[in-house]
């Protein structure tokens, strides 16, 4: 997984369109390879990126569980600690 693309489910406060939109940015980007399309591909860029916007946000509001919201700041402090492992 791109390591950019960071879990959307279970946050309080609950996942935001922005944040679901430069999810699936991040993804089109991986998958085409390119960070900023050509003229040429702007519109299918842009038209996969709504695509997989409109598909996450259909996705986190069915998905259900039983486990307690993340907190956002906790899970910012894990990422961090991984981080300065991986890169010490």
């Amino acid at each position: 997984m791109c390591r950019n693309i960071r879990i959307l489910f279970n946050f309080a406060p609950p996942t935001t369109e922005e944040e679901i939109r430069a999810a699936a940015i991040q993804f089109v980007r991986k998958v085409s390879g390119y960070a900023k399309p050509s003229k040429a591909n702007e519109a299918a860029f842009a038209a996969a990126v709504d695509e997989i916007a409109a598909t996450t946000a259909r996705l986190l509001d069915r998905l259900e569980t039983s486990a307690p919201p993340r907190n956002r700041e906790e899970e910012a402090a894990k990422a961090r600690a991984r981080a300065a492992v991986r890169f010490a």
